[in-house]
């Protein structure tokens, strides 16, 4: 038998191996439940779109066929959406069946994926009132479907298969006029609002539940190498036109009016406004805006009477 002391020195180890073995099976458990909590949200999400699908092929006939073949017919929605883009991206040298099975094999490997597609379709159908349905942004909004293939793109980049993501990058592009660098991080619940000359550099980085409108380009500044590219906060609010260029930070939050012109760190909840852009309120005392999310409420004017007392 060991003396009293090596038992009291083993068993402190004894007590933080137990309560590591118990935070490991706590988290466990709740990544389980997270995990199911999403195949739940995912299953009922894809219910819903299979039931208005039904219900536009039953008030238009001639668009019958082209609603089972790429919803109806289809068991899940990673198959639906992968049958879509494989046939949207698909030319004479880029098969739609090699495509199906790319776009197919990445998102069932990858539940993170799925979910982001889930919280993209949640987030047109909320923000744009333009969206009659969820199938109606499933099937027709470029902006959505550009987005769900860069996230295969990425993927694949990440993955150190550069040629293949290089050319679905290229495809992209052509299709959709939407030209998002492969390496570029992107986040969930992103809605591409018209989407059309939408450009995002490679070492650009989006957060979550952020809105971006047509022709907003996220560019370099032509003279600088390496991390060259903005990285946009949760939730911030890019508006038509935009161009915000250089490594610079838009801060969670944050709105950048039409037509602005970024070269500098916006704070989180600012507002930069004009070419070039000034931030409301001023440099050294900015105006915070009340809303913690404007890219969820789409408010693109809170700004003008702090702006200017000018009237048309």
């Amino acid at each position: 038998m060991p003396p009293a002391g090596e038992l009291r020195d083993q068993s402190p180890s004894k007590n933080k191996q137990s309560s590591d073995t118990q935070s490991a099976e706590a988290a466990a458990a709740a990544a389980a439940i997270s995990a199911a909590a999403a195949d739940a949200e995912a299953a009922g999400l894809w219910t819903q779109i299979k039931a208005e699908a039904r219900r536009d092929a039953e008030a238009e006939p001639a668009l019958a066929s082209y609603l089972y073949s790429t919803i109806l017919s289809h068991s899940s929605l990673e198959r639906s959406i992968s049958f879509h883009l494989g046939n949207k991206l698909c030319s004479s040298t880029l098969l739609s069946t090699l495509l199906y099975d790319l776009f197919l094999n990445t998102f069932t490997s990858d539940p993170s994926l799925r979910n982001a597609t889930v919280a993209d379709l949640r987030a047109a159908r909320v923000r744009d009132p333009a969206c009659i349905s969820f199938s109606h942004c499933l099937l027709n909004y470029k902006g959505f479907l550009a987005i769900q293939a860069h996230r295969v793109s990425h993927k694949l980049w990440t993955q150190s298969r550069k040629p293949l993501a290089l050319a679905l990058h290229s495809r992209i592009s052509d299709v959709f006029a939407v030209d998002i660098h492969p390496a570029a991080k992107i986040g969930k619940g992103i809605l591409l609002d018209h989407a059309t000359g939408v450009v995002v550099g490679e070492t650009a980085v989006i957060g979550n539940n952020v809105s971006i409108l047509h022709h907003v380009t996220l560019g370099g500044t032509g003279k600088a190498c390496g991390d060259r590219h903005p990285k946009i906060g949760d939730g911030c609010l890019i508006g038509a036109g935009a161009t915000i260029l250089g490594n610079v930070k838009i801060g969670a939050g944050a709105k950048v009016g039409a037509g602005s012109v970024v070269l500098i760190d916006v704070p989180p909840r600012g507002t930069a406004v004009g070419n070039p852009a000034r931030l409301v309120g001023g440099k050294e005392k900015p105006t915070s805006q009340d809303e913690e999310c404007p890219g969820e409420s789409m408010d693109h004017t809170s700004f003008i009477s702090e702006w200017s007392d000018y009237i048309i």
